[in-house]
């Protein structure tokens, strides 16, 4: 169990991120577009303000959950980690 303890430690941290509800909305958000989206198209179906959001993505971005790509002024964001889209599938497998 100890030789684990690393490992679970890492994955509970995982989950902790994606644990917050808009955090959650969000991933669920970029998994279902199956591409990426911006911060103000996000902010507008959040309903919340953009700094919010943009805090938000911070933490994603810092447990290497999603990435950006700037494209012009923007920068658009899509999943990277293939265990969150295989924890989404799991959870909404009802909604798809």
């Amino acid at each position: 169990m100890i030789e684990d303890k690393e490992k679970l430690c890492e994955l509970a941290e995982l989950l902790k991120v994606i644990g917050h509800p808009v955090r959650l909305c969000i991933v669920r958000g970029l998994w279902r577009r199956g591409g990426g989206c911006n911060v103000t198209f996000m902010q507008e179906c959040l309903d919340i303000p953009q700094s919010t959001v943009s805090q938000h993505l911070g933490k994603l971005r810092q447990a290497g959950i999603i990435q950006g790509d700037r494209q012009g002024l923007e920068i658009c964001y899509s999943l990277k980690d293939k265990r969150v889209e295989k924890i989404l599938e799991i959870l909404f497998a009802e909604d798809k």
